[in-house]
């Protein structure tokens, strides 16, 4: 039953969850870093933080390196298939942090527990799809006065959050962590590819060296996808609305063709474009028999799971986190993990060393909010050049890499333009 300081599927995962979040720490050296460093100087001293984020080993680690620079902060579950039940057990058990989270949580389920969180009256929030944002803007209006600031994991949240700001319906500042150098070339690309990858193939068991891989989107999130499935041996398509996106995907060796074309040959078919309905009706009425389709975005709108409900004339489950819908002229559509974001819900996300570069984006990005951001306007603000560069910096450092330096010399050539041929 749910109480005031959480509300989890079994306290008795524990011990298990404290394993595995000390397993990732072992990968996320400059969180670690972050950790010491804010244990000593306690930046975040009697700030109140409430994050909708998913409640995984490296979210954790995150969780106690704010808790260890003196803040007071609640968890809750930022999509309902991607919480780590032992991970949201061991936050409250072992680490006392408040948590709100059930793997598999309806969706009546999933905005009480955001609620919760709202509860704790924050002045700092943390989000990964901007829904603790927009429901604190809508239900809790009585609150965004004592809002300092906030931070965004996400491309889809940032997406929405400069909606809002663009309807001046924003009121609070948001720093987009999402488009933090350090976040979105390595996270979005070298994490999203892998870990989607690693979703499809726990959830089938199917080779991909061979087929037919679609992927929707060719921003960092879709490049990943695509490398990772070519890595693999497999045809790979991409499709676009971007003419730019578009050129530079086949540029990059890739074929470029409508959604419509790509639908009938595919045998696999993964949406990450941060938009409603890329796979629509008309994709299913030619989609290849026994396509696999999934969702690497952050919402499950992106494939139009309500059509494919109502062309069905029968759906079964013959393998955990797969759907097969079959349609009234025998073919059949896989889809994957319910059509939400396929890394998460099939397996374990994003690899604990690149979100060590996204959570210290967040740390840091969070200590600057409380310091600073009673002084910024109500926008989507990006995260500071100088915390982007001192995140690159660690990384190297912890990588055993060095690299060189601009002379005195370099440095007056760059910033005169009087030397030419």
């Amino acid at each position: 039953m749910i109480n005031n300081r959480h509300d989890l599927k079994d306290i008795s995962l524990a011990d298990q969850g404290r394993e595995r979040i000390e397993w990732a720490l072992t990968e996320m050296p400059v969180l670690s870093a972050i950790h010491d460093r804010f244990a000593k100087e306690r930046p975040l001293e009697g700030a109140r933080i409430s994050g909708c984020l998913h409640i995984t080993t490296e979210t954790a680690n995150l969780a106690l390196t704010l808790k260890a620079g003196g803040a007071d902060l609640v968890l809750c579950a930022s999509n309902p298939l991607s919480t780590q039940d032992d991970v949201a057990a061991a936050l409250v058990q072992h680490y006392q942090i408040p948590t709100f989270a059930i793997r598999g949580e309806d969706d009546s389920t999933y905005y009480r527990h955001i609620a919760k969180a709202l509860g704790h009256r924050p002045q700092l929030t943390m989000d990964d799809g901007a829904d603790l944002v927009s429901e604190l803007h809508k239900n809790r209006s009585d609150l965004l006065a004592g809002i300092i600031g906030g931070t965004e994991e996400t491309t889809t949240g940032v997406i929405r959050l400069r909606a809002m700001a663009a309807d001046g319906a924003l009121k609070f500042p948001v720093i987009a962590v999402n488009d933090a150098l350090t976040k979105h070339l390595f996270d979005n690309r070298y994490g999203t590819g892998q870990s989607t990858l690693d979703g499809i193939i726990r959830a089938t068991n199917i080779l991909l060296a061979g087929k037919i891989f679609t992927v929707a989107g060719y921003g960092w999130c879709g490049r990943g996808i695509a490398m990772r499935a070519k890595g693999h041996g497999a045809q790979v398509i991409i499709t676009e609305v971007d003419p730019l996106r578009a050129l530079e995907a086949a540029m990059d060796g890739f074929r470029v063709m409508p959604m419509l074309e790509a639908a009938a040959i595919s045998d696999f078919i993964i949406t990450a474009t941060g938009d409603k309905h890329v796979l629509d009706q008309a994709h299913f009425e030619v989609i290849k028999d026994g396509c696999v389709i999934a969702n690497s975005g952050h919402f499950n709108v992106e494939i139009n799971i309500p059509a494919l409900e109502n062309m069905a004339v029968k759906k079964h489950r013959p393998r955990s986190n797969v759907d097969a819908y079959q349609l009234e002229d025998g073919r059949t559509i896989r889809l994957l993990a319910e059509g939400r974001l396929v890394n998460l819900a099939a397996a374990e996300g994003h690899p604990a060393t690149v979100m060590d570069m996204s959570f210290a984006n967040q740390a840091l990005s969070v200590a600057y909010l409380w310091e600073q951001g009673v002084d910024l306007e109500n926008s989507v603000h990006p995260v500071p050049s100088n915390i982007d560069q001192q995140v690159a910096v660690m990384k190297l450092a912890a990588m055993g890499l060095s690299i060189d330096s601009l002379s005195p010399e370099q440095q007056a050539y760059l910033s005169s333009w009087q030397e030419g041929t």
